[in-house]
């Protein structure tokens, strides 16, 4: 069927569609940009973008998505998705609060920034309070970010914060992601987060939470009494010094722990996690002191939990021509499972 004119040559058929229809093309279109030049095909389409409740931002300048956020119509934005390369602070910092307050879905935002930048001195991203937003997620090539010091995200579900240089106090994390400021917060993932030297955290509503290469971390405080799924991997300033990496842990409802650092036994509290079911844990068959403390102290967390159902190992050794390779066991009631991946070159 000929949806381009009608048979007298007026109007095309396909602008005489409802704008429900039409705007669940543009969605199919799958970016705000090339959706926003079909403006240009008639009067028809001139504000149909604007209306659009997903935005997806894959190869617009950055300095442009402040303006196509403004000029955007409708009352509530269920996913706004930007990927951008060399943006500033003050261009994000710009746009960011016209986006949080029509927000009422997730935003995942990634920044490619060139390797020299990164050494540069320059200045903060300023986050906006997100109050209906339910999902975030930052990747922001180690810009500066400064957090909101008041404000409730009450909607957050889920929060995941990449490659970000904290500006500030550290303990600004923490009073953010409490009970009090995120109160619906279910799954936290913190992953290569510079500035992070104390992390305490006081949430009744966290069930997942993983922290990954927080490698100028000296203290680390939990209590979440209905988490479930904990994973803290390559953490910790130098977690053989009990004076300088202290780990205090209460989640009385935990069912796995996933817990890959070589920390002395006497710096981790952990209270009664009576349910826990899954430990996992690292060894290194491997020359030298370090690794042979490193397994010691593995060994010493693996007998403080007699009734776990499955073990979760992983175990490093060296292979000819020194490379480093891993087998993956995972042990349990059930039999052992095994999968071994490449070797890797030391």
């Amino acid at each position: 069927m000929d949806l381009s004119y009608g048979d007298d040559g007026g109007e095309d058929r396909l602008s005489a569609l409802p704008d429900d229809l039409l705007i669940q093309i543009l969605v199919l279109v799958d970016d705000a940009a090339a959706a926003a030049r079909t403006s240009i095909l008639a009067s028809r389409w001139r504000r149909l973008w604007a209306l659009l409740l997903e935005l997806r931002f894959a190869s617009i300048e950055h300095h442009r998505i402040g303006a196509a956020l403004a000029a955007h119509e409708a009352p509530d934005l269920s996913l706004l998705f930007a990927h951008t390369k060399d943006s500033s602070p003050e261009s994000l910092s710009a746009w960011l609060p016209i986006a949080a307050r029509g927000l009422s879905g997730a935003i995942y935002l990634e920044v490619v920034r060139r390797e020299a930048e990164t050494e540069e001195e320059i200045g903060a991203i300023d986050l906006p309070c997100f109050g209906k937003a339910t999902t975030i997620m930052l990747k922001l090539g180690f810009l500066p970010l400064a957090l909101p010091p008041s404000g409730v995200f009450a909607r957050l579900g889920d929060l995941q914060l990449v490659d970000i240089q904290l500006h500030g106090q550290s303990s600004g994390l923490g009073d953010l992601l409490s009970s009090q400021r995120c109160p619906s917060l279910r799954c936290l993932l913190v992953r290569d987060v510079r500035g992070l030297d104390s992390f305490n955290i006081h949430s009744d509503s966290l069930l997942r939470m993983e922290l990954w290469g927080l490698q100028h971390l000296n203290q680390l405080t939990v209590m979440a009494p209905a988490l479930e799924w904990l994973k803290v991997i390559n953490c910790f300033t130098d977690p053989l010094n009990p004076d300088l990496s202290v780990t205090n842990i209460s989640a009385p409802q935990l069912m796995t722990l996933k817990w890959k650092n070589v920390n002395d036994p006497s710096s981790i509290q952990l209270n009664k996690m009576m349910r826990l079911k899954t430990l996992g844990i690292e060894l290194f068959i491997l020359e030298g002191e370090e690794a042979f403390e490193h397994n010691h102290y593995c060994m010493t967390l693996l007998r403080r939990f007699e009734r776990i159902h499955t073990l979760d190992l992983m175990i490093y050794y060296l292979q000819e021509k020194g490379m480093r390779s891993t087998d993956h066991f995972s042990m349990g009631t059930g039999g052992c499972r095994e999968s071994r991946h490449p070797p890797v070159g030391e």
